[in-house]
């Protein structure tokens, strides 16, 4: 019996951050649109999502994972497959159909690829998979945006000065955002996967990997809890789901969700939307995770199930 996945959802995370650092630039820096709103890229939750499942369900294969070598390098993508498969498939030449089938079967076998895709882009064989899961980038939809720096010390000297009796330690500088809300719409299609798992025969997004996703999504940000990104959490987790063989589109909530100077989520635009009776017909579930006891939303949509974030 098939345990695909095949219903479409829509949904969004907001993670908070006070006096942190969710997803810096190159500069350290909180990420800013041209306007100076903060914003994450959609790969610091997606990054989130694969280290939590790392660490909380090992049984699962995660492909597009940084891994270490024995001599301690970052391994390539070759190197990746054998450390996950053992052995690389031998190319044939004339006809490398068979080593990309064989490819394609075991990086199905990754809950990272089924839900993310990926691209596979070795010697004789260059795969290209469509996520089902797709995420945008993040917006704080706080109303503002103050991002500070504080200077942080080494406790070691600065081996580049020439000084010989030079007391000083190295001094640094560390960048935070002082409040910031950040909504990230999600949205989710089986289909995406479709042509390439029947190739393989695979189900590709099955229904065991829905609840893992669930987890990963609403306690991956606070799970991961670095130095930079400590006070970085998850808040909320929306997961709208359609009935089975619907074709119904949802906007994104991003632009949709506002959050007040007092911290409350206001949902006020998503449930005008959700509960349009077009739309209502088309939802088969609607669950609202976040903890009533430290964050107040309003305008819950009608019918939406409220759960704990964990």
């Amino acid at each position: 019996m098939s345990n695909s996945f095949k219903n479409r959802v829509f949904g969004c995370v907001i993670v908070k951050s006070i006096n942190s650092n969710y997803n810096a630039d190159f500069t350290h820096q909180p990420r800013t649109l041209p306007d100076g709103t903060v914003y994450a890229t959609d790969k610091a939750l997606k990054y989130s999502v694969r280290n939590y499942i790392v660490k909380n369900f090992p049984a699962e294969k995660v492909f597009y994972f940084k891994s270490l070598s024995d001599t301690m390098q970052p391994r390539d993508l070759d190197q990746t497959y054998v450390k996950h498969f053992r052995e690389f498939p031998k190319i044939d030449k004339k006809d490398g159909s068979k080593a990309r089938k064989v490819i394609l079967e075991k990086l199905l076998d990754c809950i990272d690829v089924r839900l993310f895709g990926g691209t596979f882009a070795s010697e004789g064989a260059n795969l290209s998979l469509h996520g089902t899961v797709q995420i945008t980038h993040g917006v704080n939809r706080f109303p503002e945006s103050i991002i500070y720096s504080e200077q942080i010390s080494s406790p070691f000297r600065n081996s580049n000065n020439n000084s010989a009796d030079s007391m000083q330690t190295t001094l640094g500088t560390q960048f935070k955002l002082k409040e910031g809300h950040y909504v990230h719409h999600f949205s989710i299609n089986p289909r995406n996967l479709e042509d390439m798992a029947k190739q393989v025969e695979s189900n590709g997004l099955n229904s065991d990997d829905i609840p893992k996703l669930k987890e990963s999504l609403r306690s991956g940000v606070t799970f991961y809890d670095s130095a930079a990104k400590s006070g970085s959490e998850n808040e909320l987790l929306l997961w709208v789901q359609l009935k089975e063989g619907s074709k119904l589109v949802l906007p994104s909530f991003v632009e949709l969700i506002s959050v007040t100077e007092s911290r409350e989520i206001d949902m006020s635009k998503v449930s005008a939307i959700l509960s349009r009776s077009s739309v209502a017909a088309e939802i088969e579930a609607i669950e609202l995770y976040y903890d009533e006891a430290v964050t107040t939303v309003l305008n819950v949509p009608d019918g939406a199930k409220k759960l704990e974030m964990n």
